[in-house]
């Protein structure tokens, strides 16, 4: 009897393991140390006052995630692959460029991040720190098949909990806190706009849905018996869907509870000792340090560095599904290097090219504005494509998206437009 009693929790345990994956994953890149950086700036500039995009983003950004899992799990092929049979390639083939210039120059902002965050922690060099990161990101995806790099990946979405931490090591006024989530006063200057803007540009970006739809797609691939796409099958697949449903809703809401959570700490602290301008999530981190003491300089800086051991390998897998699906490319991360040559060569270049943008006199914070420009304008194109593959019935057969998800994955595409549009503007001002 006690046994089974010991046996009973850890069946629980397992089944919520085998529930959460791709979507868990993709929330917690999505806050990434570029990412955090903007919800640090945020917090900095403007407190409490930002608080309420947080949930303004999360509807949204869980119902494009969830089409982006349909489209991988119910195909049985990625976004790019979907899109070529129905879309000019010419266009497919313009928008994964846009992608993979676009997720490099991310991951450059990153990698130097991570870099100056280890340095600002045990001292050394800041480059040699981020070249040991940029080396680890590469040979894990190139050398660990999927099946034992997944879970090394779900391991690394709990180092977001040291930005929960970060929170009880600093005093917070809970009744403004309150009022600058349920109770905003949007200021219509151009600072403020341009912040929620960031904010949103940050939350959805297009690198997520190409991932997320190609780890569904590694992980019909991963078991003995290779699972068939739903499209396939005459009858059933709830199950799955109501896995992806969960997994999707539960990454999306930890990601935007971390950014949450983010912006919360840096406006009790930083904002409120009158330090707004901040640049990188390296210079929020050493902001910390003399006004809420070692501890949460530390979480801070260690989250910044586990986060972007997470984020990187997503942008340049990301990068790499894109360019081999549409060339027709293997593109899987359980093959081994000589039987996908052209996948891992993108993974690979998109990583180092990354890194040696951080030798160069580029200014990183006017790289991810460029980045976040050419993220809005690749997301429009990418999410209506999205919409009209898994709302049409030849593409995606008894699975095409309930009413409910088709008109918020609908109202989710001009609102990434409208930000577009605005970071443009803000550029040509």
């Amino acid at each position: 009897m006690a046994v089974n009693q010991a046996a009973a929790p850890r069946k629980r345990r397992n089944i919520v393991l085998r529930l959460l994956g791709p979507g868990l994953v993709t929330g917690a890149a999505d806050d990434d140390p570029s990412g955090i950086a903007t919800y640090s700036q945020a917090g900095a500039h403007f407190g409490y006052g930002l608080l309420w995009t947080v949930f303004l983003t999360t509807p949204f950004m869980i119902a494009i995630q969830l089409v982006s899992a349909l489209i991988g799990r119910v195909t049985g092929q990625g976004i790019v692959a979907n899109a070529k049979q129905h879309y000019a390639r010419p266009l497919v083939v313009i928008l994964v460029a846009l992608l993979v210039v676009a997720n490099t120059i991310n991951i450059a902002a990153d990698i130097a991040a991570m870099g100056e965050a280890l340095y600002l922690v045990i001292g050394g060099l800041k480059h040699e720190h981020a070249l040991i990161f940029a080396a680890t990101s590469v040979l894990l995806q190139v050398f660990v098949p999927y099946r034992h790099y997944a879970p090394i990946l779900k391991t690394l979405t709990l180092v977001l909990f040291l930005y929960v931490g970060v929170v009880f090591t600093v005093e917070i006024p809970w009744g403004q806190v309150l009022a600058g989530t349920f109770l905003p006063k949007p200021a219509l200057n151009y600072d403020y706009l341009l912040l929620v803007v960031a904010v949103l540009g940050t939350t959805i970006s297009p690198y997520l849905f190409f991932w997320q739809a190609a780890q569904e797609v590694e992980e019909m691939r991963r078991h003995h018996r290779p699972r068939a796409p739903l499209k396939a099958l005459s009858r059933g697949g709830s199950p799955e869907l109501s896995r992806i449903a969960v997994d999707t809703s539960v990454g999306m809401i930890y990601s935007n509870l971390i950014a949450y959570f983010i912006v919360l700490t840096t406006a009790a602290t930083l904002h409120t000792h009158g330090i707004t301008d901040i640049k990188t999530a390296a210079d929020a981190a050493n902001a910390l340090r003399p006004i809420a003491g070692d501890l949460a300089f530390a979480l801070f800086a260690l989250g910044i560095i586990g986060t972007g051991l997470l984020a990187v390998p997503v942008l340049a897998g990301s990068a790499a599904y894109g360019v081999a699906e549409a060339f027709g490319w293997r593109s899987t991360l359980e093959a081994k290097f000589p039987e996908a040559v052209g996948f891992y060569t993108i993974i690979s270049a998109a990583t180092v090219i990354g890194f040696a943008l951080g030798f160069t006199p580029l200014d990183p914070i006017q790289l991810l504005v460029w980045t976040a420009v050419i993220n809005g304008i690749v997301a429009v194109p990418i999410m209506a494509i999205m919409m009209l593959i898994v709302t049409n019935t030849q593409a995606i057969g008894r699975f095409v998206a309930p009413p409910w998800l088709a008109y918020a994955g609908w109202a989710a595409t001009p609102l990434m437009g409208l930000t577009a549009v605005a970071l443009i503007w803000s550029l040509a001002r």
